[in-house]
């Protein structure tokens, strides 16, 4: 296959969902209506505009381009095409985080932009970061096999501790919480963004910094080292990188999948493996797609909005199967 598709196609793309996207909707406005009126500050255009399509928009590039990024690099960490967010248990743990804390609604406590459910998916995410590395780590780098099953133990453990707390809530908190557990970007003000920029940033640069290591690990560790590749390094990097990564996406959103799955595939497939392009345009169509699964989301049956979990469910199993057919 002739790859086509270059980095400025992926800006193309992500550009294209940021400035359409504001103006899709339940509400119909129009450019008039906001920017005609912008001294007006009881217009509801102008605030819906302004304080929930541009932010919520947002929010879905940053998050659906986080969590294709973390699994595009999860993919060469493990050398396993089936590696997503969720593979490390990270996502799992800010979940059971996030859940608890919506559970202590009497306990509240803030840091700078960051709200109590953030910072215990945070915390939750931490923990499960230093207790998954204690496990796997090894004389010279990362058991990845340990790691992995690591990850994905601990990921069915704390699915059945929120199923368990669930079962003792009532009506009204389970539908709250298996609402929030779907996944959704529903979001209101900067907060949440100015607070998701902040997470993510730091987690995002320590996989970017990583990404020319990627193509020679993508050959094996033993190859990679003979390359001059600290690999140790390069995993502990990508392990908290994509940790960090994951559980800012998680602490704003709630769990959404496939994402992290199906975009590197994409990627690959339009662009090539070099992955100093694949992390960036993983980041470019991951947020793009994730943008636009919200934008039908809340429009496919308006006035009532879907959790955007749902769309990229729906979507996406589909999409990875044809992926591995046309493979096949």
């Amino acid at each position: 296959m002739k790859h086509k598709i270059n980095i400025w196609g992926y800006i193309a793309i992500f550009a294209i969902a940021a400035i359409a996207l504001p103006w899709i909707g339940s509400e119909s406005i129009s450019f008039s209506d906001v920017f005609g009126n912008l001294q007006d500050r009881e217009n509801i255009s102008v605030l819906i505009f302004f304080m929930q399509r541009i932010p919520r928009v947002a929010v879905g590039l940053i998050v659906g381009g986080a969590l294709a990024m973390a699994g595009a690099s999860l993919q060469i960490l493990f050398r396993n095409p089936l590696a997503e967010p969720w593979t490390l248990g990270v996502a799992g743990g800010a979940s059971l985080g996030a859940f608890l804390a919506s559970m202590l609604p009497a306990f509240t406590i803030a840091f700078l932009p960051l709200n109590t459910t953030q910072l215990f998916a945070l915390i939750g995410a931490a923990l499960v970061i230093a207790l998954v590395y204690s496990f796997s780590r090894k004389q010279g780098g990362i058991a990845t096999h340990v790691l992995l099953l690591c990850g994905i133990t601990l990921s069915i453990l704390f699915g059945g501790i929120i199923m368990l707390i669930t079962y003792f809530v009532s009506p009204y908190e389970f539908l709250s919480i298996h609402r929030w557990m779907i996944g959704g970007v529903d979001v209101i003000g900067y907060r949440e963004l100015l607070s998701l920029i902040i997470l993510s940033v730091p987690g995002l640069w320590l996989l970017m910094s990583c990404s020319r290591n990627y193509n020679h690990m993508a050959l094996g560790e033993d190859m990679a080292m003979g390359h001059g590749v600290d690999v140790q390094r390069t995993q502990l990097i990508t392990f908290v990188g994509a940790g960090i990564t994951t559980a800012a996406a998680v602490a704003i959103t709630g769990p959404i999948g496939f994402i992290g799955m199906i975009i590197p595939h994409v990627v690959r497939r339009l662009s090539g493996a070099d992955h100093r392009l694949v992390l960036p345009a993983s980041f470019l169509l991951g947020g793009a797609t994730l943008a636009v699964c919200d934008g039908v989301a809340r429009t496919i049956l308006a006035p009532t909005e879907l959790p955007v979990g749902i769309i990229t469910a729906v979507l996406g199993a589909p999409i990875f199967l044809f992926i591995l057919l046309k493979k096949k």
